[in-house]
């Protein structure tokens, strides 16, 4: 990956000093600002290469778009709702968490909660202290037999359920993307949520905050489960239907719930927190001094790493880029962007695209293509005008443009050959270029239907032509270089001699007219990479 260039971050909440003094051990600048309004933080960011924060900070679209200088927004925590992912990725800026930073806090909060359930413990630490002994009142219910479904089966509901195993619970579990046969090797039986449901005496939920797990737990489903399920919720405010929770408490089809979390926090409707059956907390999942010191440090180290080209960890919008920081990755996506550059050239007059199909082949591409085509629409997009594309925006600002983009590998008869094709269509018509990487740089094999008898370096002032060969074509084209101050460097041609051609010029700079040439050649196109 070419490297990101952070010099300065802007801190908008309390984290843990590690991190401030990590970025500055490694020469980044930082300001810490807390407690800024939208308008004060908007001002405020333009400034800045970096911005952490946690959950407080409300970075929305507004805020996004002020920041001409951003690069990546970093969460020092796992959930990123409180950042426009959408609107970050169509500006190129990377959204990145600590994954697991509070994982253990979060699950150790959860346990807490699960056992408080069980036994009431605040209800009856709160009677103690008004001078009651209300051994009765506060009978309670082992623990030990019990079934826990866990919704969510990441890095906290797996540590969920190796602790509340330790107790004896039997754990059952959904999630969509944990194998089945990954989470029965730590003891979790997956199944679908209608088999869940009714089985349950206990469920908590650990899953993201996203269309498809607003209200999960709702008014159907609560019919679905046993009589006096009891819930906790450390995940999201929002996954459990607050309204549908408050009328099954009052029927007593929910026979109690641990609350870290609200959709509206601190929560002004106070109808489940003043419930006698609802333990509740003021989001206290990650408030450990270890969880907030690890995700300070976590958040500061991943920065540095991508910084330094060393590895990418967190990115939740820029998965492509998690493979492309090797020397080799790097000289590839130079290659793409090459290639789609001189595509975008030598079609001008063509625009717009329709269609581009990218094909890596060779073994050593097999695992390059998603970076592979995202760097060549980089190199096709890059003049477009008012379109500053990178490899974490620019499938969705090609798909804005209404460019179909298909990607494929190949393999080929030769291990060691690796080839990028790519094809664009545009009005009906089709071009194409083939490229690789020779001797550490990237270089052009074919334009079209012509392919060249030597490699054509992409580096440097290029200037590509199509005509008929001839003997006079070379003198000609020197000539009416000459006359404009350009001095040719390198010269190749394709190897086949019949029709119209293209050829590659090397150049000591850029003609300023590319009509000089109109009276040698049908197509004229420059570039410079």
């Amino acid at each position: 990956m070419a490297p990101i260039c952070i010099r300065t971050v802007l801190i908008s909440e309390s984290v843990d000093p590690r991190c401030r003094a990590i970025l500055e051990e490694n020469g980044i600048r930082v300001t810490e600002k807390q407690n800024m309004k939208k308008d004060e933080l908007i001002a405020e960011i333009k400034n800045y290469d970096g911005l952490v924060v946690r959950s407080a900070t409300k970075v929305t679209a507004d805020v996004i778009n002020a920041a001409d200088n951003l690069k990546i927004i970093g969460r020092a925590g796992t959930g990123v709702d409180n950042v426009d992912v959408d609107a970050a990725t169509k500006k190129g800026i990377i959204v990145m968490n600590t994954p697991s930073g509070n994982t253990i806090s979060a699950a150790e909060l959860t346990c807490a909660l699960l056992m408080s359930l069980s036994r009431h413990v605040p209800q009856a630490a709160m009677s103690m202290k008004q001078g009651n002994w209300d051994r009765k009142k506060f009978m309670g219910a082992e623990l030990y037999g019990k079934v826990l479904g866990i919704v969510g089966l990441g890095r906290i509901g797996k540590e969920v359920a190796s602790r509340m195993q330790s107790f004896g619970m039997r754990t059952i579990g959904y999630d969509p993307i944990t194998p089945p046969e990954v989470s029965a090797g730590w003891g979790v039986e997956q199944m679908s949520l209608e088999q869940l449901w009714p089985l349950c005496d206990y469920i908590t939920v650990h899953t993201p905050l996203m269309p498809s797990t607003v209200g999960l737990l709702n008014d159907e489903t609560f019919a679905k489960c046993k009589t006096g399920v009891k819930v906790v919720n450390c995940a999201r405010g929002g996954i459990i239907d607050e309204a549908a929770l408050l009328r099954a408490l009052q029927t007593g089809q929910c026979g109690g719930a641990g609350l870290d979390v609200f959709v509206e926090e601190p929560p002004k409707d106070r109808s489940l927190v003043d419930h006698p059956n609802v333990i509740s907390c003021p989001h206290l999942g990650a408030s450990t001094k270890e969880a907030q010191a690890r995700c300070g440090e976590d958040i500061a180290l991943q920065i540095v790493d991508m910084v330094n080209g060393k590895k990418l960890i967190g990115a939740v919008n820029a998965q492509v880029m998690a493979s492309t920081f090797s020397q080799e990755s790097h000289q590839l996506i130079k290659l793409g962007e090459a290639v789609g550059a001189v595509l975008q050239s030598c079609t001008t007059a063509e625009k717009p695209f329709s269609h581009v199909q990218i094909t890596t082949q060779g073994d050593c591409m097999k695992s390059s293509t998603g970076y592979m085509t995202s760097s060549v629409l980089v190199g096709l997009l890059n003049q477009k005008s008012g379109c500053y594309p990178n490899l974490i925006n620019v499938l969705s600002l090609a798909k804005e443009s209404g460019i179909t983009v298909n990607q494929s590998h190949c393999a080929s008869n030769e291990a060691s050959s690796g080839l990028c094709r790519v094809e664009i269509m545009s009005n009906g018509c089709s071009y194409k270029a083939c490229g690789s990487v020779q001797g550490g740089v990237p270089v052009l094999l074919e334009l079209s239907d012509s392919v060249f008898r030597q490699p054509v370096s992409l580096t440097g002032n290029l200037l590509f032509f199509k005509a008929s060969a001839n003997p006079n074509l070379l003198s000609s084209v020197a000539g009416c270089l000459a006359s404009e101050g350009v001095e040719i460097e390198s010269f190749t041609a394709p190897a086949d001699r019949t029709g119209d051609l293209w050829f590659c010029v090397g150049v000591s700079s850029l003609l300023r007219d590319l009509g000089a040439l109109k009276p040698l050649v049908k197509e004229a196109a420059q570039l410079t990479i």
